[in-house]
């Protein structure tokens, strides 16, 4: 059975979608490029958040974001990883994979989220390889996408 994609970000933004924006993302105080990462994640709300706030793996603000922020972005993470990059972008998958799996269980994100959060993860990954086959085999990360998978579904690394 083909999962749908309006299900899959339907349950993402179910189990996230009710969570507060925080006050400030990052150690704003900390460095020119923390703050600047606040002031723009900051700035945006989960329906102006583009690839162009995202999409560079060499400046995303996600990267310096609480856990609660990343979070609080979620839903709008799943729509950028299901929709075609424009111009001079990758696919977002790449990136929110490793949001999701960078330090395997001790990951901040998933150590963050609570049950249905994590379950929804799970659902949004399990889509992402079954949509995104292609660009997936393409990147040869296969088993990296299946790891985290176990990962969120099965609480393991």
């Amino acid at each position: 059975m083909m999962v749908m994609q309006s299900e899959v970000i339907a349950a993402v933004d179910e189990a996230f979608g009710s969570l507060p924006k925080p006050e400030h993302f990052t150690n704003y105080t900390h460095c020119d490029e923390c703050a600047e990462h606040d002031q723009l994640l900051s700035n945006r709300n989960r329906e102006t958040l583009t690839f162009s706030d995202v999409g560079n793996p060499g400046w995303d603000p996600m990267c310096f974001s609480s856990p609660d922020g990343v979070a609080f972005y979620m839903p709008s993470l799943a729509r950028l990883a299901f929709a075609d990059p424009p111009c001079g972008y990758d696919w977002y998958g790449y990136q929110l994979l490793f949001h999701l799996h960078h330090g395997g269980l001790d990951n901040k994100l998933y150590t963050y989220c609570n049950a249905a959060q994590k379950a929804a993860v799970a659902v949004l990954i399990g889509a992402m390889t079954e949509l995104k086959r292609a660009e997936i085999e393409v990147a040869g990360s296969e088993d990296e996408f299946l790891r985290a998978h176990q990962m969120w579904g099965y609480g393991r690394a």
